[in-house]
């Protein structure tokens, strides 16, 4: 039988330690703020950005939220994220996405300083995440990492299977685990015998976006199963990429959907606003 993984009490301590760091910044005259940007009324983005603004209030950042409406040009928005680059107070900017269809993501990643992008989906960032030279980590897998080692399984030696190969998710959640020196295999949709391949990890990261795509007979006995995936079922209920009732008694540990992997994503996002301030004030 599993042990859950306990993503909101996972972030719940990483939020305290970054409360504590935040206010010994506050003591000594440094005011930490992110700001967040959402074009458009997608109720799921709505949902995601009320958390991070939640979020900041708890660990003690000032947050500052910019919600344009669905038919703001790609250029207003580049104009809004030249002025947050300049702003002083902010020291971390994010986008929500997705954007507008009008819009081009890539360009609106690219316009965000390095330094302030705490998505870390710039491709400066992206290219330090790949030669282990980095500040930024992306906040999903940078929160599997934590959950991975709140078991206590060390990632070293173990195969380690990614089914996912998103640039959000997939792509640098197999670099987070090559780092920590695990044997790392990407599965996708043009995989051959992909139930076999999953069946042999130690450490299974599903992040590929279908509602129960893992089956018990893709989890070796014991082995570690993060599940990224956030997909609603026919019945319209909250459900994750595993099938988490069929593989509990299979997997040693496992996350549930909701309170698994997401709350992390959100703890993660706050320790790389306050790593932002400390770069800003050289204290990296």
């Amino acid at each position: 039988m599993a042990k859950i993984i306990d993503g909101k009490a996972v972030s719940a301590k990483v939020k305290e330690q970054v409360r504590k760091e935040a206010e010994t910044l506050r003591e000594k005259g440094i005011e930490i703020g992110l700001a967040v940007v959402i074009v458009g009324d997608n109720p799921a983005s709505r949902v995601y950005v009320n958390n991070k603004k939640k979020a900041c209030a708890e660990v003690g950042f000032n947050s500052y939220e910019y919600a344009l409406p669905e038919e703001t040009t790609e250029a207003e928005l580049l104009e809004l994220v030249e002025k947050l680059n300049s702003d002083g107070k902010v020291n971390g900017i994010l986008v929500q996405l997705p954007l507008p269809k009008h819009i081009n993501e890539n360009a609106i990643i690219n316009a965000i300083r390095p330094d302030k992008d705490v998505d870390a989906f710039h491709p400066e960032n992206v290219g330090h995440i790949m030669i282990g030279d980095f500040s930024f980590l992306p906040c999903t897998p940078a929160g599997v990492m934590e959950l991975i080692a709140e078991t206590g399984v060390d990632v070293c030696s173990k195969n380690c299977v990614v089914i996912g190969r998103s640039n959000i998710v997939g792509k640098p959640m197999a670099m987070l685990l090559l780092h920590k020196n695990g044997t790392v295999t990407i599965c996708h949709s043009r995989t051959k015998n992909l139930a076999e391949i999953c069946s042999n990890a130690d450490i299974l990261v599903a992040a590929v976006g279908k509602a129960g795509f893992v089956t018990p007979d893709m989890v070796k006995e014991g082995a570690v199963v993060i599940d990224v995936g956030m997909n609603r079922n026919t019945e319209g209920k909250l459900c994750g990429d595993v099938d988490y009732a069929a593989c509990f008694d299979k997997a040693g540990y496992i996350t549930p959907v909701p309170g698994g992997v997401g709350p992390m994503t959100i703890a993660m996002l706050m320790r790389n606003t306050l790593t932002a301030a400390k770069i800003k004030n050289n204290m990296v």
